[in-house]
This record gives structure tokens, C-alpha cells and sequence, in this order.
């Protein structure tokens, strides 16, 4: 597997929601999918990069769901790409994602997954997207997912993909 010399300098993460502290260490959780969401890609950022994780609700997900995207419905994640100016000093802020709880842990729960497992899974999604990966039409989708796959297997975790979960 590719190794890369991206580092991830700094993660702003909230947590507006107490539902999260089932996930333990939310911070380290957070920064190993970030690492492998890097670790497999060959286009990254030529310099240290910035990334806000909020970790909120349904509510507050539908809400952001209904003003950016006019999608009048809770979602699992949302990742909002920053443009980043050339040669200014700092971190490149590549954006911000957000992830609700009730849907990704009502998600995990009918796909028999493990919750942690999950949210590992959308970060790394929501990370490709602030990369400028995305599943529009179907040869995206496909790359998308070997990516996902390939970060998700450098943390033991199945491919969401299967259809049959352990």
C-alpha cells in the first residue's frame, strides 16, 4: 500500500451532542480514518492540510441538508470543500465535514456494523469529497469505493460494500 507524506496538522473537532461519547476516543477515531483516507490517495495536497469534523445530530444535519442542498431530510454526512488560495502560509483548509448521529448509528445497526466502524467509514468518504473525489456517475463511484475500501482495510475494517456483513 502507497505510504504518503501528508500530515494532517490540525482537526478541529465538536461534538454537539453527548450520543457521541459512545464512540470513546472520538479525536483518535477521527485522525486514524483521516490518516487513511490520505494514505491511499496519490493526489494529495502538496502541503499540511486543516480539517473541521462536527459531530451533530439529526436535527441540526437536516438543517444544513435543507440550506446547501434543499434536501429536506436528516443525512449521515455532509462534507463542504474550502477553497484554499495558493502560497497562503498555514495549513491548506480543505473544509469541513459534519456527521449526525441518530442516522449513522440507525444505519450501522441495519447493516449489522459496528457503530465506530461506520463513522470510520464517512469520515473517510467525507475526506475524499473535501479531496475532490465524488460518486456522481458510476466510474466515480467505483473509484470512490476502492479508495474507501483500500483506507478502511489499512484499519481492519470489511468492505461496506459486501453485501453480507459480519
Amino acid at each position: 500500500m502507497r505510504e504518503k507524506a501528508v500530515i494532517v496538522t490540525e482537526l478541529d473537532i465538536s461534538v454537539d451532542t453527548p450520543d457521541w461519547d459512545v464512540l470513546g476516543d472520538i479525536e483518535a477515531l477521527t485522525r486514524r480514518a483521516v490518516d487513511a483516507a490520505f494514505a491511499v490517495i496519490d493526489n494529495a495536497p502538496p502541503k499540511a492540510v486543516s480539517i473541521s469534523l462536527l459531530f451533530a445530530d439529526d436535527e441540526e444535519i437536516h438543517a444544513l441538508n435543507v440550506g446547501w442542498r434543499q434536501q429536506d431530510k436528516p443525512t449521515n454526512v455532509l462534507s463542504f470543500p474550502t477553497f484554499h488560495p495558493p502560497g497562503l502560509p498555514g495549513p491548506q483548509l480543505l473544509g469541513d465535514i459534519v456527521l449526525a448521529f441518530e442516522t449513522c448509528a440507525r444505519e450501522a445497526e441495519a447493516e449489522h456494523k459496528k457503530l465506530p466502524d461506520h463513522v470510520t467509514h464517512l469520515i473517510i468518504h467525507g475526506v475524499l469529497h473535501l479531496l475532490g473525489y465524488d460518486h456522481i456517475d458510476e466510474s466515480e463511484a467505483e473509484e470512490m469505493e476502492k479508495l474507501e475500501t483500500e483506507a478502511l482495510a489499512r484499519l481492519g475494517i470489511a468492505d461496506p460494500y459486501r453485501e453480507t456483513q459480519i
